[in-house]
């Protein structure tokens, strides 16, 4: 394989914190590949170091000649002056440029001009690239071309930078958090489009499904040392768990030995000085090895939640809108004990919004809302709180509360409880501006936690947060002894914490769906499967099917599979599975007796549909098969 970029000893101090020392890695040709570490691990600095916007205290990066890198960014640099076409298109690529000018002279309707750049759009084939482009500012929701950057929001701004590096088809993609801020239709876009890609693709997410679907390496960094492992992310989790118990049984077992040659070292003065010479080295490389800390440290979020009463929060038609956006309209629902909702929807639908109206930072405009008196809010908000950078990060923990007390009645201070965030005695006494993003996110995690709400509302707590924090969140969440209302893009936290969904479908229109996402998602497409069919069969019954002609002169000729009909044969098990899945849900529902008259109806219709696809499923696969 040929290396792309390779980095050699690289060194970083940010301040007076080392971020990683002496690190070497090389990221080979048609790779994807995903670092991961914990936050203020320095992850963002060193893709800035690959991508040479920062240099290297020490070492060196070498890159392979005439190869072009395409660097998205988590807080892209955009010309605030250019329109989002404008900026899009800076590029030396010729195609590009002439694209840009199609695409502007399209814009405003200037016709002369359109036929003039059509025949230089035909002479350097640019038609072809024309057409994904417009599929990756659709697929992205990009259409203000001649809004100014300026105007933009951050969520607009990251899609304008995400889409200005994949149209430029660079050979190394630098990828930093690219999912934050994407709807999860937009995610799922990206999944694939990453997934076929020819480019080589290095990337910093915290996103799990993507992980494990996209990525074919893993980089691990970890106390600078650099852990390759040559699969995805499911591969990974195996592997790292083997080497943490390798490492703790040579750790263990240099302890041992150690001891041995401690009582040694004692009784044998005399030895120190000549025969034993190379035994008293061996000891000092021993006595390292013993005393390395295996780092698998985590977050302990068991804190004590607020007492609940029997009333929560109850919403009875609420409805709001804002000039020309109806958000909610005639909503009603009541929360019960230890529910655990997500919310899902494109972007603009008025999920925030809900968010606040529950927590009465919003008022509706019309319909009632009743908070119980027991409620205590914890909302961690998609914003985040201004931290005073000046402060440092015990001050503005001990703000909040001295001690803190947990489930079991023992109590911890703050600076104990900074210790279980990962922040230790040197870091708390850290100014806060001296914290990274993904530091700074864990640590409004902590205050938002540690308040000892009894209904928690977190809002995108995913962003930012390195994978390890996650997963601790994710145990406390399934213990809390609450109520919990999320709203993420992150597949995998939904699918591992949600009982059910409130999916916001626009207009006003919120739908409660008895399921995770992964659940709600395949239901979509199994929906979308029916209809399709439903219009075919429908197509099917107007037109007949014309008579075959059989010329018993041609002798019998044994007919090949496509290489469209093997992947529709690779892909049709699969589908006859799900169906059958679907077919057993709707019977249980059906069966069960609570349905009333009208779902009844639309369900019975929809398991008619079901066999019926499932029966032209196993007929066609029964044809493809014949032909192997």
């Amino acid at each position: 394989m040929k290396p792309f970029i390779q980095g050699e000893n690289l060194s970083k101090r940010w301040g007076e914190t080392m971020l990683f020392e002496n690190i070497s890695f090389t990221v080979f040709e048609g790779r994807k590949v995903a670092l991961i570490a914990k936050n203020g691990a320095g992850k963002s600095t060193l893709l800035d170091l690959l991508a040479g916007k920062e240099t290297p205290d020490s070492g060196k990066i070498t890159v392979t000649n005439d190869m072009k890198i395409g660097y998205f960014e988590q807080i892209p640099k955009l010309n605030p002056e250019h329109t989002v076409l404008e900026e899009i298109f800076v590029s030396e690529n010729e195609k590009l440029k002439t694209i840009k000018e199609f695409e502007l002279a399209v814009t405003k309707n200037n016709q002369a001009k359109i036929a003039e750049i059509s025949a230089k759009m035909d002479e350097l084939g640019a038609w072809e690239i024309e057409v994904e482009i417009k599929q990756i500012l659709t697929e992205l929701k990009i259409d203000l071309h001649d809004q100014k950057i300026a105007e933009l929001s951050g969520g607009q701004k990251k899609r304008v930078a995400l889409a200005k590096v994949l149209i430029d088809k660079p050979d190394l993609l630098i990828l930093d958090e690219p999912t934050n801020h994407l709807d999860l239709e937009m995610i799922e876009w990206l999944e694939n489009y990453l997934d076929k890609t020819k480019a080589t693709l290095l990337m910093v997410t915290h996103d799990r499904y993507f992980l494990d679907r996209v990525c074919n390496e893993i980089i691990e960094m970890e106390d600078s040392q650099i852990y390759r492992y040559m699969g995805n992310y499911s591969y990974f989790l195996e592997k790292r768990d083997e080497r943490i118990e390798m490492q703790q049984a040579s750790v263990t077992k240099a302890k041992n030995l150690l001891r041995t040659e401690i009582e040694w070292m004692r009784r044998m003065p005399q030895a120190r000085s000549h025969k034993a010479k190379y035994r008293v080295n061996a000891f000092s490389g021993l006595k390292e090895k013993a005393s390395q800390k295996i780092n698998t440290d985590s977050v302990n979020l068991n804190v004590k939640s607020s007492r609940l009463g029997k009333k929560m929060v109850e919403l009875e038609n609420v409805s709001k809108s804002f000039p020309g956006v109806k958000l909610i309209e005639n909503f009603s629902y009541k929360f019960s004990r230890f529910e655990k909702v997500g919310i899902i929807g494109k972007n603009g639908t008025g999920k925030t919004t809900f968010l606040n109206l529950v927590t009465q930072a919003l008022q509706p405009d019309s319909g009632i809302i009743e908070i119980g008196q027991t409620i205590k809010f914890g909302y961690y908000r998609q914003d985040g709180i201004s931290f005073d950078n000046r402060e440092r990060v015990i001050e503005a923990v001990a703000k909040i509360a001295e001690f803190i007390t947990f489930e079991d009645g023992t109590k911890m201070s703050a600076a104990q409880m900074l210790n279980f965030f990962l922040f230790p005695p040197d870091t708390q006494y850290n100014y806060i501006e001296k914290l990274s993003g993904g530091e700074q996110r864990r640590l409004y995690l902590c205050t938002v936690l540690m308040q000892n709400p009894n209904f928690l509302i977190l809002d995108e707590p995913t962003n930012d947060l390195d994978i390890m924090t996650l997963n601790v969140l994710e145990e406390y969440l399934k213990s809390f002894a609450g109520c919990v209302i999320i709203v993420s893009h992150d597949r995998f936290f939904m699918d591992k914490i949600v009982g059910h969904l409130f999916v916001f479908e626009g207009e006003g229109k919120i739908t409660d769906f008895p399921g995770n996402y992964t659940i709600y998602r395949n239901k979509q497409l199994l929906d979308e499967e029916l209809e399709k069919s439903k219009a075919q069969m429908a197509t099917s019954k107007k037109e007949p099917e014309k008579p075959q002609i059989n010329d018993d002169s041609i002798g019998p000729q044994k007919k090949k599979l496509t290489f469209n009909e093997k992947r529709e044969f690779e892909a049709i098990e699969n589908e006859i599975k799900q169906l059958e899945a679907e077919k057993e849900i709707l019977e249980i529902a059906l069966n069960s007796g609570i349905l009333p008259h009208d779902e009844l109806f639309r369900q019975s219709e929809k398991l008619v549909l079901t066999k019926e696809l499932i029966d032209k499923k196993e007929i066609r696969w029964l044809e493809l098969s014949e032909l192997l």
